[in-house]
Formats: structure tokens, sequence, C-alpha cells
């Protein structure tokens, strides 16, 4: 019969996605999270380091760890230190590893350089300021696709865009959001934004032409926060609270924004769902703030959707997450996602993954993927340019590479032409080395050079302790 034939299970690769946590020597103990009470995930990973906003005295700050020091975290371990009050927001650049991007409540986003090494004390000068929000700054993201184009939006209900390598503004987007902002996203490639607000609209914008093409009062009937991102083909996905404070996810279509294609009621917690997007399996992962699961979804073409597939249960609560991208993954063992899943004191990664009965690389799982290169400059993304990301093979995984330097060129409106004077010959010191740059070199060696005497010092004491060790034992 007929109606026997539509039982038939779904078929989909990420039936069987399952995450389990990291044995406890891989996790990141000793952290003091951060208590600021926000929307923001409090994490960003890449891969090569985990950083996550902490609590501080007197000013805000974040801890930057390489992905390999797990473990224990030294209490007096470097942190990012500018700020002047609590940071509210962090973010790794797509398309230069060493470099993240602060909002804080003093009105501020910074941009940092991050060293390789470990420095030896807190990382106090960012490479720049962006200064033009008039109220705490609490959401940053950058540009998926145009090189050091950052995002951010603050309580003044005011959206900046910013030239991070000449340190200007390059579009304020007021006059768009009566109230608070609660997110932003950007889509694949850039070329606009989607914002959730208090005033209960979603809003789709071309930023560049400051035009709101597309909004929606009220995707979800509850007064609570909504979220939403750009999944694939242009559709919204949102999370949001019933009526009845039931928390609900919809999908929307662009082009017909009135009826949602998906609206699915979940249960009655009520924390905000943070919700985390991979476009190369179409899957959304849905992690509560103040819940103990993350839940995931698959998207599709196909009736209802939003297809729902498991649940990674565990004890207890998240109080931020960081989620890797994928270039940051472990192909080998058919990681498919990886969080960061922040606790009280600690950072715990959890990792999922689809188990494969074969040794050899799952193409079918790892589709090419956006690398680190940007496919454009900031100016020519700001002339109308639009450019998918440049997509790099995980075939062999990805290798990061090593650090970049963040180049900032001021331009000077006083004069346009070269100071006079002597110019300096490059025959001596030919190096591209920026004052702070080599200034952070010379501590660097400093710090070293009291390292080995100190090490000297302890290895003579030693040798004399041994020595009367052995002339009294003659």
């Amino acid at each position: 019969p007929p109606a026997m034939s539509r039982r038939v299970v779904r078929q989909s690769k990420f039936r069987h996605v399952f995450g389990q946590p990291v044995k406890a020597d891989q996790m990141y103990e000793d952290i003091r999270v951060s208590k600021v009470t926000c929307d923001s995930s409090f994490c960003a990973v890449n891969p090569k380091f985990v950083a996550i906003i902490v609590e501080s005295g007197g000013g805000g700050a974040f801890i930057v760890l390489p992905l390999a020091k797990t473990g224990r975290v030294d209490k007096n371990h470097p942190l990012v230190t500018g700020h002047t009050a609590p940071v509210l927001d962090i973010d790794w650049c797509p398309h230069n590893d060493n470099v993240i991007a602060s909002a804080s409540e003093d009105t501020t986003v910074m941009v940092w350089q991050i060293p390789d090494y470990v420095p030896v004390r807190n990382i106090t000068e960012p490479v720049v300021t962006l200064e033009g929000h008039s109220k705490r700054v609490s959401i940053i993201s950058w540009h998926p696709t145009a090189r050091n184009v950052l995002l951010s939006a603050g309580c003044d209900n005011l959206v900046i865009l910013w030239n991070v390598g000449t340190g200007e503004m390059l579009l304020a987007l007021d006059d768009m959001h009566t109230d608070l902002i609660y997110n932003v996203g950007w889509n694949r490639n850039g070329s606009l934004l989607v914002t959730t607000c208090k005033d209960k609209k979603v809003r789709v914008i071309d930023p560049r032409k400051q035009q709101i093409i597309a909004e929606k009062t009220k995707p979800h009937d509850g007064t609570r926060p909504i979220r939403a991102i750009f999944v694939a083909d242009g559709k919204i996905f949102t999370t949001g609270f019933s009526k009845m404070s039931e928390r609900q996810l919809g999908l929307w279509d662009l082009k017909n924004f009135e009826e949602p294609i998906a609206l699915q009621e979940m249960d009655t917690s009520n924390g905000v769902l943070l919700p985390f997007y991979d476009a190369d399996s179409s899957i959304v992962y849905l992690c509560g703030k103040g819940d103990s699961s993350i839940r995931y979804f698959e998207i599709t073409d196909e009736a209802p959707y939003v297809h729902y597939l498991n649940t990674y249960s565990s004890k207890e609560p998240q109080r931020g997450m960081g989620f890797m991208p994928k270039r940051g993954l472990d192909v080998s063992k058919c990681e498919i996602a990886r969080f960061f899943k922040l606790h009280e004191r600690k950072c715990e990664p959890i990792v999922m993954t689809v188990p494969r009965k074969s040794d050899l690389f799952q193409d079918d799982l790892y589709p090419d993927t956006p690398g680190p290169e940007p496919a454009l400059e900031a100016d020519e993304w700001l002339s109308g340019k639009d450019a998918e990301p440049i997509l790099i093979s995980l075939r062999d995984g990805y290798v990061p590479i090593k650090n970049r330097e963040l180049k900032v060129v001021k331009k000077n409106i006083l004069d346009s032409k070269p100071p006079p004077g002597p110019r300096r010959s490059h025959s001596t010191c030919d190096s591209d080395l920026s004052q702070p740059a080599l200034e952070e070199v010379l501590e660097e060696i400093r710090a070293l050079k009291e390292m080995v005497q100190a090490q000297e010092k302890r290895i003579s004491d030693l040798e004399n302790k041994l020595c009367q060790f052995t002339n009294g034992t003659d």
C-alpha cells in the first residue's frame, strides 16, 4: 500500500553523527571564565589557538592558549589586557590565524596580533583600536571573504564596518535598528547581513547600499531574544521563543519572508539557543546557554526541511561555546565538528564524528572548504565586488601557516608628501621589522637571557651540592 512506502527511513550520511568529550587530560583547566551576562559565546577557536573571555579585575581580558597546551593553565599565563572594561565578544580573523578582534564595554574594538610562542607577559598593546561606538560594543564579526573588513555592533543600535588595515570606518549603518541588536551574521560571500533586534524584527541588509532588502516582524511570537544565521542558498535559520515560552527554530526563504519553510517547537528551557552552522554538511548545531546539551539538525530541500539528527548530552551546563572552522578538524578521525564548551573553570573540547570503517580520506564528508586566503581586498569589496571564499582541499589535513604580521597603514591627513630629513640607509639594516615587533624581539631576548642566567645559577648550585654529597661519602 502507498501509505507504507512513506515510512522509509531518510537516507543521510549524517544520521550517525555522534559527539564525545575528549579525555580529561585534553581539557583546559583552571580558567576563570567571565561571568558577564551577555549572550555572546565567550570563546573563539581556530587551527592554532583557543581564546576565552576571562574575569579580570578593573579592565577586560581574554586568554589565548595554543591548542596543544591542554591541562592546567598556569595562573600566571599571560592575558590580553588592553580594554578598560569587560570584553563582551571575540572573533579570530578568518584570513590570519594570529589575529583576533575583541569588543568591549569600554565602547572600543581592538585588534591584536598573537605570537606563535607564548609571550612572557600580558599583551597590552593592540595593533589597532577602532573608536566609533558611543556605547558598549557587544558583537564583532569578520567579513568571510574580504581582507581586513570587520563588523561591530553596539548598544548604540549602530553597526559599523571597519577597514582594519587602515584603522578607518568604511560604513556606518545607523537608522536601521530601533533597539538593541541581538546578533549579526554574514552570508557566505559577505554580500549581505542578517540581524536580529529587540524590536522583534529580523532584517536582511545590503551593507554597501545601506538598505534593508527584506524584513520579518516576529518570526517567533515570544518576547525573549531571537538569533538568525544565513544557511545555504540564501535561506535564513532562526531560533526564538513561542508565546508559551517554548523554544523554537525556524527556516525562512528570503524570497518569501511571510511564511516559514519550517517552524518547530523544542522545549521550555529559557536559555537563548546559539546556532552554529556547517555549510559543508548543512548541519546546524544548537547550543543553549545554560543547557547541558547540543542538538543538531540537517537542513535539506525535502520536507520537513529541518531534520532532527541527534542530541549530545552531558551533565554540566555550558557557559559559552567555541566552534572550530572546518580546516582545524582532524580528517583522519572523520571529525566533522569540534566544540569548545566552557564551564565555570575549564574548557572542554567535544568532538563530533561520523564513524567510518575505512582509514581512507572520506571525500564525501569533506568537500573543499574555505581556506585562509581572502578572495578580495577591503576596497574591492567596498566598491561593490563580491567573491566566493577561496576553497582548499582537506585531503592531507590543514597545516597552519607560520605567524603572519598584520600591517596597519594609517593614512596621515596632515601631509601627503614624505617628511624631510635623511633617508634611512637600507644597506645596514634591511629588515621589515616594525618598531613594536623589534621591541618584542628584544624583550624576548632579554627574558631568555634572564632565564639562561637563572638556569646557570641553578645548575652550579646543584653541582656544588652534588660535590658536597659525593665528597661526604668518600
